[in-house]
């Protein structure tokens, strides 16, 4: 049955070409899954088959944005390898079905967290196990040969230069007033930039608010999800971010602190994460402030895109609103790491 939040998916093209790819029978019912941000996800019932279809936003798209055929490729890459992801059923690219390209993929027994935890493992040692398994599936994807993966989602050098040119560019064009720390900061990054390690597939949005866990003990990491930013680039801006999104007692707040369950007792302090991580890898983490504060400024420009849209009223929520403020204080957070 369509309803205005599932109006992006014509349904009788749908079902044929589920009938093609031999996904259940009859008709379908879906359910949109998370806030539809960015590419949409939904859980579709047809018989006793469930399935997940990823697609973008309605056109017009912008060039390169929301390519959901590369997102499902990379994680057809990376599952043989043993990467924890969704395992791909199809991937269509004849937009005549939904007008758009669109994949599916095993829909998983588990949770999605921010505040709250399955019941079963809501004790200090699960989430331990937990916070140590986030960290650990980062490390094994920064292990993967991408080479031999055949993913060539990016270039190898370079990631941190052209990410700073990049984002200041998108702050030109996102911003919605004059907001002076966002182009000094990015000059301050630029000239205090680290040399970078070797190159690894990098997630680009890795926080425990973008896996799949576990609902029963003993707490686990299933998939990771949200593959849409993923490239070839440097490893540390993968633990950059999720340090500084990572919510523990006596965080400095901002906008990034979604997943805030990570304050409860026996999680990894973000310290613990960084160490646990250098031990595992090897790679130097004695920079991690530069990554970190380099995380909070590509996360205030992304924000004042929020925010815009917000004032345009393509956005009505609260958070969208917060980000008047929100978006300075993301800038105030990363600058005192540098």
């Amino acid at each position: 049955m369509s309803t205005p939040a599932t109006s992006a998916l014509p349904f009788d093209a749908l079902e044929s070409y589920l009938d093609a790819e031999g996904l259940g029978s009859g008709p379908i019912a879906a359910t949109p899954i998370g806030d539809g941000a960015s590419n949409l996800t939904y859980r579709l019932e047809r018989g006793e088959t469930r399935v997940v279809l990823r697609r973008p936003p309605p056109p017009p798209l912008p060039p390169s944005a929301h390519d959901v055929v590369r997102e499902a490729r990379i994680q057809l890459g990376l599952a043989p390898v043993g990467v924890r992801v969704p395992k791909v059923l199809a991937v269509c690219e004849d937009d005549s079905i939904l007008g758009v390209p669109f994949y599916l993929m095993e829909e998983l027994d588990g949770a999605v967290v921010s505040d709250e935890l399955p019941g079963a493992i809501d004790t200090p040692e699960e989430r331990r196990r937990l916070g140590e398994d986030l960290l650990d599936g980062l490390v094994q994807l920064h292990a993967v040969d991408w080479e031999a993966c055949g993913l060539t989602i990016g270039k190898p050098t370079g990631y941190l230069e052209r990410q700073l040119r990049r984002w200041s560019g998108l702050w030109e064009v996102n911003a919605t007033r004059e907001v002076k720390a966002c182009v000094e900061l990015g000059r301050r990054l630029a000239e205090t930039m680290p040399p970078s390690p070797p190159s690894t597939v990098v997630h680009g949005d890795y926080r425990l608010g973008n896996v799949m866990i576990s609902n029963e003990a003993p707490a686990r990491l299933m998939a990771i999800l949200d593959w849409e930013m993923a490239t070839i680039g440097d490893p540390l801006a993968d633990l950059g971010y999720l340090a500084a999104t990572w919510c523990e007692p006596g965080s400095e707040p901002h906008p990034l602190l979604l997943t805030t369950v990570t304050q409860r007792s026996g999680f990894p302090t973000r310290a613990e994460l960084i160490a646990r991580y250098g031990d595992k890898t090897g790679r130097d983490t004695s920079s991690l402030d530069w990554y970190q504060a380099f995380a909070l400024w590509k996360a205030a420009v992304f924000c004042e895109a929020i925010y815009k849209r917000y004032l345009r009223g393509e956005r009505a929520d609260d958070w969208s609103a917060s980000l008047c403020d929100g978006v300075p204080r993301l800038l105030d957070v990363a600058t005192g790491y540098l």
